[in-house]
Parts: structure tokens; C-alpha cells; sequence
């Protein structure tokens, strides 16, 4: 693997602590690009930078910088004047505040960035910084000065490397207003579980799967054309049309995606029914529910008085036998006398 090379140096300012650091891309392209070229016989056409005033080209070491001011004149910029800003941030990710992460609205999220140690003094206070965001759960808030301007930018742990994502300035982002529906729309409990459904078979995907078929195909169309034969046709798509029928369109949606994941479509519409008024059990059950219980309170009345009669009973022999007793020790005791 060949060394990332740093597009800035500088050092973190973390309270009075100073870590030096080296800022590296963290994303890199892998887009086709293309030449322009004369169609007429195929010669590359270039850009060349000449000097209005001598009318000829110069090289990139005879360019530097300028400011146009307002009536057309032109102030030298040179790169000593930009080292010596009055401005903290010109060689210093300034950290402000922290914050949890949730606070930053990913529209703010810009270019991303890699924050190197600067060597081995600055291992310490790096892994402290690391460790802190790690056990805080929490992201830094800091500003620094990169490419003429100051920015706004966001520390984060990625795996055991501080990474560093540029943020927009809050008056940058623009609000969404007058972009929703002006159209009042009700949606149905019914089209809500159509549209969970589809979420819930579409399911989760592991990010790392996900390639650019566009640059896979725009590969194959280079090959094809460079060994002199025909470029892949593309596969016929269906026409999309307007949708009359939201119902039909998600029952088929769902459909279409577990037979893609080698499910069995099933019956869409069986789905389980959210908690309301309108799952209420019906009349009828309520009636037969009823009935059983009226059954049920005759039976136990029956047991009770099958109960009672059988107390009752038991009673009367006891009764019985102590009259039989009573009589014959009366007969005893005459035969005695």
C-alpha cells in the first residue's frame, strides 16, 4: 500500500494541550474519467494557461494568486501573506465545544479527513484525546483554516484513528421550505402496514456489499470498444407509469421484493392488525360469550344445591342414628331395672 500523502500540516488545540498532526484524505475516488477530444480525428484537446497581457503560456511555477477587487484590479495574494493571517485557526484545529453526535444534521457533513500523529511526541496526547471522545461518547466541535477559508469541522473516533469531517456553516444549509406537499393527504393505517411490510421484507443490507455498477458497466462498454467489438446493449427496464393505485403498487412492491430474496410471496394483505376501535370484537362473539356465562353460573347454582341436598342428608342420618342410639340405651336400662 503506498503512503497517504498529507495535504496539511498542523497541530490540534485541545485546551492547552497542542498535538501536531498531519490531515489526510479519508475517501478517494474510483470514477472513470474521460479525455476531450477533437470527434473529427480523435486529437486530444487541452487547456493551456496564458497570460492575457503577454499572450503567451506560462508554467504552473510562474502562478500564483490574486484578489479581484470590486472595480476589476487585481491584489497579489502570496502564500507568506496567507501564513501570517491574524486568525488562530490558520495552523490549528481549534476544538470549541463537545457535543453528542446526534446534535450534527448530517446535511452539514462535508469532505472527510484522517488526523495523523505528527510523530512520536504526539502519540500521548493523541490516544488521551481518542480516548476521551471514545469513553464520552461524544464528537468534537472545532475550527480550523484549510484552502483560503475557515471551516467548520467535526472530530470523531474511527477504529483507533481521530478522523476529522469538514462541516457546512449552519447559514450554508438551506431550509426545505416549500418543498413538501401543499396538497392535504391522508394516509391510511392500511397503507402504513402495506408500507411497513415492504421496509420490513426489503430488510437491512451490510453497506460493505454495495458496489458501482454504473463504473462496472462503463468498464465493459471500454473493453468491448477497445477490442473492436460491439458494446453491451442495455436490458429492457419497464415503462413506469403514473400510479393510479397506491395499494396495488405497494401489495406488488412487496411481492416483487421477497420473490427477489427467493421468498414465497404469500398473501400481502395478511397483515397484523394495529391496536384500535376498530379491532374490536364483534356483537355476536359478545352475545355467545355471554350465554357461557350464564351457562356456567346455572351450573355452579346446580352444584351448590347438589351440595346443600347432600349436607341436608347427611345430616338426617346422623340425626337418625342418634335416635336409634338414645332408643335402645332406654331399652337396656329397663330390662336392667
Amino acid at each position: 500500500m503506498l503512503p497517504v500523502r498529507s495535504i496539511w500540516n498542523g497541530a490540534i488545540s485541545f485546551g492547552l494541550v497542542s498535538i501536531p498532526i498531519k490531515l489526510v484524505n479519508a475517501t478517494e475516488s474510483h470514477s472513470i474519467s474521460f479525455r476531450q477530444i477533437h470527434t473529427e480525428d480523435g486529437g486530444r484537446v487541452r487547456y493551456r494557461k496564458v497570460c492575457e497581457l503577454e499572450d503567451r503560456e506560462i508554467s504552473q511555477a510562474e502562478i500564483g494568486k490574486g484578489y479581484e477587487d470590486a472595480d476589476g484590479t487585481i491584489i497579489p495574494i502570496t502564500d507568506e501573506d496567507l501564513a501570517h493571517l491574524p486568525l488562530p485557526t490558520a495552523k490549528t484545529i481549534e476544538i470549541v465545544a463537545f457535543v453528542p453526535g446526534e446534535r450534527i444534521d448530517p446535511l452539514q457533513m462535508d469532505a472527510a479527513y484522517y488526523l495523523q500523529a505528527g510523530g512520536a511526541p504526539a502519540a500521548k496526547p493523541y490516544t488521551l484525546l481518542r480516548e476521551a471522545l471514545k469513553r464520552s461518547n461524544k464528537v468534537a466541535i472545532a475550527k480550523f483554516a484549510l484552502r483560503g477559508r475557515e471551516r467548520l469541522g467535526m472530530l470523531r473516533v474511527v477504529e483507533d484513528a481521530i478522523a476529522l469531517h469538514g462541516l457546512l456553516w449552519p447559514d450554508e444549509v438551506r431550509a426545505p421550505e416549500g418543498l413538501a406537499p401543499d396538497t392535504k393527504v391522508t394516509v391510511s393505517d392500511k397503507e402504513l402496514d402495506l408500507a411497513d411490510a415492504l421496509m420490513d421484507t426489503l430488510g437491512e443490507i451490510d453497506l460493505d456489499e454495495l458496489h458501482d455498477e454504473y463504473r462496472e458497466a462503463l468498464e465493459e462498454v471500454v473493453a468491448a470498444k477497445a477490442a473492436g467489438e460491439a458494446p453491451p446493449e442495455a436490458p429492457d427496464r419497464a415503462k413506469g407509469g403514473k400510479v393510479l393505485d397506491l395499494m396495488a403498487a405497494l401489495e406488488k412492491s412487496v411481492r416483487d421484493a421477497k420473490e427477489s430474496r427467493g421468498e414465497e410471496p404469500g398473501e400481502v394483505t395478511r397483515l397484523p392488525q394495529r391496536k384500535s376501535a376498530r379491532a374490536a370484537p364483534k356483537q355476536t362473539g359478545g352475545k355467545k360469550s355471554t350465554s357461557a356465562t350464564k351457562k356456567t353460573a346455572a351450573a355452579k347454582k346446580t352444584t351448590a344445591k347438589s351440595s346443600q341436598g347432600t349436607k341436608k342428608t347427611a345430616s338426617a342420618k346422623k340425626a337418625t342414628g342418634a335416635k336409634k342410639t338414645a332408643a335402645k340405651k332406654t331399652t337396656a336400662r329397663k330390662r336392667t331395672a
